[in-house]
């Protein structure tokens, strides 16, 4: 049993991965490609999991494991949000996903000072960095530039090299792992700082970006009900600007709760666009991992592979739902449909 959550994971995570890869080679979108890359991670890390759960963890696996799914994983799914989205304002909340990812990674080592002894000024060099970027999502963003996800992809793309450099000099001691007490999930704290701090760097800006982009499109396709105005329209005064910029989130949340009746008939009546259902499904898992990997860090981690499992799957459910992203179901790579063409029974915004 203990093999079998992390294998499952694994399998659902490549053939989704092979799902993607197939629709990018359709239809050449850039969010499809990042995302493939990120499941073909997630797979990887699980798999890690599994043959460590059957044989035994060694080296090798234990580095696998930490690089692809603590560096790599989420970060990648979070970017292929930023691209789905790089035409819309979004990119004001990427920002602040790498803003508070930089500044979760500035105060990790003062909550925990022995855990990260060996971390010195690297905590305020990434916060620093992640600053640097943020802004320059956000300047990008007011100009209603697109190339603000390219900036996101730096990023993203930048902390992955990073992360195989330090990898790739790292010297573990003997014998090369080290897995949490009373249980054989890998436990990170064998690594340097430099290497574990690039974790909640990619892990928050990914993870917050999945969630928030799905609530974000969920707003954005759902018949709306605007009970509080607000505009972040470029061309603005700089005061007016800023406070629409602050009252967003609570106009946002305020026009989305009085939306929801209205989803809901939509829903019923068969239209409801597509992408509603489908991204809050993958809202749902993306969040269920992060909590399970939470209650992991905090020292309870028997649920922590299957969270992955969970959440694997109603990611894949909802890119299944999603028309925009698969909007016919074949056998990857063939012209063997197994569900014709949809259409959408709701006009996009």
């Amino acid at each position: 049993m203990a093999t079998l959550v992390p294998a499952l994971t694994a399998v659902l995570a490549l053939i989704f991965a092979v799902a993607l890869l197939d629709q990018w080679f359709e239809r050449r979108h850039t969010y499809q490609l990042i995302w493939a890359f990120g499941m073909l991670f997630y797979g990887i890390a699980a798999g890690a999991e599994a043959v460590a759960q059957a044989s035994g963890w060694n080296e090798l696996l234990y580095r696998t494991w930490f690089l692809v799914g603590g560096t790599w994983l989420v970060g990648f799914l979070g970017l292929g949000t930023a691209f789905l989205l790089g035409k819309t304002r979004f990119g004001y909340a990427f920002a602040l996903c790498i803003f508070l990812a930089g500044l979760f990674t500035f105060l990790t080592p003062r909550r925990n000072p022995t855990e990260y002894a060996d971390a010195g000024s690297l905590p305020a060099l990434y916060f620093v960095v992640a600053l640097a970027f943020a802004i320059g999502i956000a300047v990008e963003t007011y100009f209603q530039n697109e190339r603000w996800p390219r900036i996101a992809a730096v990023a993203v793309v930048g902390t992955a090299i990073v992360g195989l450099g330090l990898m790739l000099t790292t010297t573990l001691p003997a014998p090369g792992y080290l897995v949490a007490q009373g249980s054989n999930v890998p436990d990170p704290t064998l690594f340097p700082s430099s290497l574990r701090l690039l974790t909640p760097f990619t892990n928050v800006t990914g993870a917050f970006a999945l969630i928030l982009g799905a609530l974000f499109s969920t707003y954005v396709f759902m018949p709306k009900r605007r009970v509080l105005d607000y505009s972040l329209e470029p061309g603005q005064k700089g005061d007016s600007f800023l406070f629409n910029l602050i009252i967003a989130p609570v106009a946002i949340t305020v026009n989305f709760i009085a939306s929801i009746p209205g989803a809901v008939r939509a829903l019923l009546t068969g239209k409801l666009h597509s992408r509603v259902p489908a991204v809050l499904l993958i809202a749902i898992g993306a969040f269920v991992p992060t909590v399970t990997d939470s209650l992991y860090r905090f020292g309870s981690p028997t649920l922590y592979e299957l969270g992955h499992l969970v959440g694997v799957v109603l990611i894949f459910l909802g890119f299944l739902v999603s028309i925009e992203v698969f909007r016919e179901i074949r056998i990857p790579f063939t012209h063997r449909v197994l569900r014709g063409a949809r259409t959408e029974h709701s006009t996009a915004p």
